[in-house]
């Protein structure tokens, strides 16, 4: 990747618990590629509130381009693909959030209860693909994302009406910012001092992680073995979620930094 961390600014550093926060590209990259629902949010000039839409994405750098941008697919006619086309040239601002959870944190006190987690935001301008080449290549990329090799195993390529109805945002990100939670619980000093709430209070974590159960086929499926690419999807993607989490449930607890390291 271009470089190794997104530049602070006013609207991307992060205020609060900064020992967690962080602005590594690949980790904030691989949070969002990773997160199967992206929440978008936008201003829309026809309602008094923001507006939040979920929504199927991916970051990806398609061929030729310097930096890395986050494509977002949707529906033609929708409010967000019709904001993004009547936008000013720069595009339409725009922020997508994405967030992993990955152990609920059991304390001594509801108070210091925790998750243990990753999330991501990013800030940027939304744009309309325009040509066929690079819709195409992001449709692929989306696809891809949902289940490897997906795209190549389907009836390809979209047909005429399908193009049309389909739409897919650039989101040229113009900066962001990501927080992490991994470890054991931790408690305030004054409630380990505390024998009878030691001896009462059960604390640990629960590690949470997405799990895909056997492929069930559909009703006019006429394939009658799983394909490979289903499978080994299903088996790796299992592994790699379950350890995630239990080895996150094992690390030491995260510090907070001295103020002026934070600072």
């Amino acid at each position: 990747m271009e470089s190794e961390e997104y530049p602070k600014q006013d609207f991307n550093t992060v205020n609060r618990y900064k020992h967690q926060a962080t602005y590594d590209v690949e980790t904030i990259h691989s949070t969002v590629n990773a997160t199967p629902v992206l929440h978008v949010s936008f201003a829309s000039p026809e309602s008094p509130f923001p507006v939040v839409l979920p929504m199927i994405g991916q970051i990806g750098r398609y061929p030729g381009d310097e930096s890395w941008s986050c494509y977002l697919h949707g529906y033609v006619s929708s409010r967000i693909m019709k904001l993004a086309f009547d936008s000013e040239s720069e595009g339409m601002p725009i922020c997508v959030a994405a967030t992993k959870v990955d152990g609920y944190v059991l304390t001594l006190t509801p108070n210091s209860h925790n998750y243990n987690y990753r999330s991501a935001v990013l800030h940027g301008y939304a744009k309309i693909v325009d040509t066929d080449a690079e819709k195409l290549w992001a449709m692929e990329l989306i696809t891809n994302s949902v289940v490897p090799d997906r795209w190549a195993n389907s009836r390809i390529p979209p047909d005429g009406a399908e193009m049309q109805s389909t739409r897919i945002l650039k989101v040229k990100i113009m900066g962001a910012s990501g927080k992490v939670r991994e470890g054991v619980p931790n408690d305030e000093r004054k409630d380990l001092k505390r024998e009878d709430v030691l001896d009462s209070v059960w604390t640990g974590v629960l590690p949470i992680h997405e799990s895909i159960d056997v492929p069930q086929p559909g009703p006019y499926n006429r394939v009658k073995t799983v394909p490979d690419h289903v499978a080994k999807f299903v088996k790796e993607a299992n592994v790699k979620n379950k350890k995630y989490a239990m080895e996150a449930a094992h690390k030491p607890a995260p510090e907070k930094r001295k103020k002026k390291q934070e600072d």
